[in-house]
């Protein structure tokens, strides 16, 4: 329904410090409890909500065009939306585009989020950048019937992100094999049916698109849930070690992932590490991550190689950083952040273990940061028998 048609608002978001945002919801009905982030991408918000990562928080987008091209079953980078709920400026409009086939509203009604729309979210992306990210309750009733106080007290009993193993919730039970490639016009998604590195993927969240990215690049991809120990990874035999992104704090995450990682270092293989993989990895050579402000979160992060002098125009989802002024001896900085400064990759200086905290499958660049995906399978390659 469009927003003219109403006569009362249907949506609240409420802040932990009492401020309220009245708008129209729109998805599930309901009410939630999250950390609120604002995202500054311009498309991709099928991707966003389906990210795992986002566990936890509700995504405040700045575009104010959210819903114009529809869902569909190809852009999920999980089986279920993970985000807690959105928040935007304009409502839904119906879908154009030639590959939608269903409309924002009854995909997040099916997956059980709630989302609100006609919010003033300049004045919402300007509080949490000045305040830091808050904790909100967000609650849809299409009566319009709101309990203010109770929603305030919801938002001030959320028990925030900081000390929380969020990648178990959002880890894969059991392992499996993946071989899709990424999508390509006109054929869509591929198989790799010739892969020459064998490659275990860590899941603390991981994206679809990311496993594509692998396996397009050659690696036979085997997937083990976030608490697998090494001899579980070691017994696949692998060329190749890959941590993949995730959510909540990665101090709570690394007290079984850290001694995994340590000591498949030992075996002296080649790592990779995207986000979380990428704290995880900084916090197993030694290094120590912090809770940001408000996080990196959009499709328009410049980041600079450090060892290159190349700017890349990244994709970014996180919120907590690795203090690079932490990094023992032998670990090198390699990409920084040209927004803050804040760390954004970091690599050994004696072998082939690197990571960067941006996504390079997201491609927004688009392709500026593929060749990671490449180097990787490069120092596989170098370790192979001849």
């Amino acid at each position: 329904m469009a927003q003219s048609q109403k006569s009362h608002p249907t949506a609240c978001l409420a802040l932990a410090d009492g401020t309220l945002f009245y708008g129209y919801g729109f998805g599930a009905t309901g009410q939630t409890q999250a950390e609120l982030c604002f995202n500054t991408a311009m498309t991709g918000y099928q991707e966003i909500m389906t990210d795992p990562s986002y566990a936890g928080q509700v995504v405040t987008f700045t575009f104010p065009h959210v819903g114009n091209v529809g869902v569909n079953p190809d852009d999920d980078e999980t089986a279920e939306p993970v985000a807690e709920g959105m928040v935007v400026k304009w409502n839904p409009t119906e879908p154009s585009n030639w590959r939608a086939t269903e409309t924002l509203s009854a995909w997040l009604a099916r997956r059980g989020r709630i989302a609100i729309g006609g919010v003033d979210t300049r004045r919402l992306t300007r509080a949490i950048r000045q305040q830091g990210a808050p904790h909100v309750a967000l609650a849809h009733d299409p009566e319009g019937n709101f309990d203010i106080a109770a929603l305030v007290a919801a938002a001030r009993g959320f028990a925030g992100l900081e000390g929380v193993d969020l990648a178990r919730e959002v880890t894969c039970t059991q392992s499996y094999r993946w071989d899709a490639t990424r999508w390509a016009w006109p054929d869509g998604f591929g198989r790799q049916e010739a892969p020459r590195h064998r490659v275990v993927a860590i899941d603390y969240g991981a994206k679809r698109n990311i496993l594509r990215c692998l396996a397009s690049a050659g690696c036979d991809v085997t997937v083990l849930p976030a608490t697998a120990s090494a001899e579980e990874v070691l017994a696949h035999e692998p060329d190749g070690v890959f941590l993949s992104n995730g959510p909540g704090d990665p101090a709570a995450t690394g007290a079984y992932a850290v001694p995994m990682i340590n000591a498949v270092l030992e075996r002296d293989l080649p790592v990779f590490g995207i986000c979380l993989g990428h704290q995880m990895l900084a916090l197993a050579l030694g290094a120590n991550t912090v809770k940001m402000n408000h996080g990196h979160h959009g499709a328009n992060h410049p980041v600079k190689d450090l060892e290159t002098g190349k700017v890349e125009i990244t994709s970014m989802n996180h919120g907590f950083a690795v203090d690079s002024q932490s990094l023992p001896e032998g670990v090198k900085e390699t990409h920084v952040s040209l927004f803050d400064g804040s760390n954004c990759g970091l690599r050994l200086t004696d072998r082939p273990v690197f990571s960067v905290q941006y996504h390079p499958e997201a491609s927004p660049g688009p392709q500026d940061s593929f060749y990671l995906f490449e180097r990787f399978t490069a120092s596989m390659a170098e370790r192979a028998p001849a």
